[in-house]
């Protein structure tokens, strides 16, 4: 570590020469924890003798705990004075004016709001540093004499000398100035240190030292960085994995080329255009054509394929010679039109579904009023399972600009005839669209009427978000969903699991609307994710297309193979 610390540039001096402000006598509060240290006897001279390890922790801050306590005798003040106060106040001005920079990115403008509060003597809170830090790291080195990147250092100095603790913003910001000044090394030592304090990183605390890492083609030190997230429980994400992707692949680290594509498979299934070039341009290079088995045992490899549950061996490269790489599509049946391989739908473990189940009640219950909710669910206990569940609100508005009840009974009518029961699927509507406007229509009234009737309709209560219901219903029922709604949208990513789009692949159908009426879009029978055949060809699919009038767009890499055993 003191040999990568030597290497690295000037400006990492500015944060290691960092005075380590002294708590109470004999103690060093770290967040909330007091150490016991020996009361060391300092001076600004033998502060720069310091060790380097003692440098390194620079934020071995606390805030005073010196704050006049009220007079008993003083008047309560309520709480909507106590806010209106603290945002009139010249701190809450400043607070209001750096949002706004850091909203339009206005560093020259921050900058000189800083200096003025400066020389006022105005004190800054960590929100107020964090706002700077964050314009500075945003801008550094981007302009003409890198005055973001100067100033940055600058003003994270000031903040350690104004004993102001830091958080994970901070030190991210930080971490951000470092790979703006090139150097990752100093950006991960940032991140090792705030989990050393205690301080939880998370996923873009970690960027700038692995893409910084990665840009340099320092594929060791990228893969401590993934190894350090993986410690810390922090799940790497399509850019990350596509970084280290491409580092393994212009450094011909083949086996961790072979993990990567693996991890994009588990995380992340269908790649994005950028990620698809640097999966193309390693089956294109000469590394990829020299590596890989001619001959293997063939039911190893089938043995592989059982226990992954189908799609992908995990044996390593098989066969040999250059591959082949082209752009494809594959057709209703999941075949690849370039190569004619099949691909296969992967089951979905029970189990995960129910716990699927469960963890989306209890998501949707803290964002729902919770009886209301509640109330829901003993209604489908006791209506369902259903076959099929509708998003009323997304059919009947598909191409239309006004609702149409007659659109919606035309795919209720449909969906029971495909019923092997032939009963109703299930119609979740927002109370609104049950009471008013078209529903008071005689027609749609008789319409809902009978839906209700048959156990067929539920009226999301006032209020609600209607997106909590449809989807549950359909989860716990294990049934088809009807809408055209991509769930991508904040509500579905707070479902933060890779399960969610497995399930929506195999249970979402799609609709499409024209002169020819109604035509429903099945979930396809083969899955949409990477897939490693057992004669070594690999499908990639990327996010191009699939909206329903444009195909998917996959990569279909082959090779010639010679398979013995």
């Amino acid at each position: 570590m003191v040999g990568a610390l030597a290497r690295t540039p000037p400006l990492f001096s500015l944060f290691i020469k960092i005075p380590l402000p002294l708590i109470s006598r004999n103690s060093r509060c770290i967040f909330g924890t007091i150490i016991h240290f020996p009361k060391p006897k300092l001076t600004p001279t033998s502060m720069d003798n310091f060790s380097m390890d003692k440098r390194l922790h620079l934020c071995t801050l606390a805030l005073s705990n010196d704050s006049p306590s009220r007079s008993a005798s003083a008047p309560l003040v309520s709480n909507k004075s106590k806010k209106k106060a603290r945002r009139e106040s010249p701190e809450g001005v400043l607070k209001h004016k750096l949002d706004m920079c850091s909203r339009h990115g206005h560093l020259v403008e921050a900058l000189r709001l800083y200096d003025e509060a400066r020389s006022r003597g105005l004190p800054l809170s960590v929100h107020h540093y964090n706002v700077l830090l964050y314009l500075c790291s945003s801008n550094g080195g981007a302009d003409d004499d890198g005055v973001g990147l100067k100033r940055g250092f600058e003003i994270f100095r000031q903040m350690v000398d104004d004993k102001v603790v830091p958080n994970e913003a901070t030190f991210t910001s930080a971490a951000r100035l470092a790979a703006a000044a090139e150097d990752p090394e100093m950006a991960f030592h940032l991140v090792k240190q705030m989990k050393g304090l205690g301080i939880p990183p998370k996923l873009r605390s970690y960027g700038p030292a692995l893409f910084g890492f990665c840009k340099k083609g320092e594929a060791d030190r990228a893969y401590e960085v993934d190894a350090h997230m993986v410690e810390s429980k922090v799940i790497a994400e399509e850019p990350e994995i596509s970084a280290l992707l491409k580092v393994s692949s212009d450094s011909s680290k083949v086996d961790k080329v072979y993990e990567m594509l693996h991890r994009l498979r588990i995380s992340v299934r269908q790649v994005s255009e950028s990620t698809s070039a640097v999966v193309e341009e390693w089956f294109m290079s000469e590394e990829a054509a020299n590596v890989g088995m001619e001959s293997w045992d063939v039911e190893k490899v089938r043995e592989g394929v059982v226990r992954g549950g189908g799609g992908w061996h995990g044996q390593g490269w098989l066969g040999s010679g250059n591959w082949r790489v082209v752009r494809t599509q594959m057709d209703e049946t999941g075949t690849c039109s370039c190569c004619g391989q099949k691909l296969v739908s992967i089951d979905i473990d029970p189990n995960e579904t129910e716990n699927f189940a469960t963890s989306l009640s209890k998501l949707a219950s803290q964002r729902e009023v919770k009886a209301d909710f509640f109330q829901f669910k003993e209604w489908l206990q006791e209506h369902g399972p259903f076959d099929a569940v509708i998003d009323g609100a997304n059919v009947g508005l598909i191409n239309l600009h006004n609702f149409s009840f007659s659109q919606l009974n035309t795919l209720v009518n449909r969906l029971r005839q495909m019923s092997p029961s032939k009963r109703f699927p299930l119609v979740i509507l927002h109370k609104n669209r049950v009471t008013g406007g078209p529903a008071q229509n005689p027609k749609n009234k008789k319409l809902l009427e009978s839906w209700q009737k048959a156990g067929a309709l539920y009226a999301t209560p006032a209020g609600s978000n209607d997106d909590w219901y449809w989807l549950y219903a359909a989860v716990n029922s294990k049934c088809l969903l009807v809408t055209n709604d991509e769930m991508r949208d904040h509500l579905f990513q707070l479902l933060g699991t890779n399960f969610f789009p497995r399930w929506k692949e195999k249970h979402q159908v799609r609709m499409s609307v024209s002169r020819e009426g109604l035509a429903l879009h099945m979930p396809p029978p083969y899955s949409i994710v990477i897939q490693e055949s057992e004669d070594g060809r690999w499908h990639v699919p990327t996010t191009a297309g699939d909206d329903i009038e444009t195909p998917r767009q996959w990569l279909c890499a082959t090779r010639a193979t010679t398979n013995t055993k």
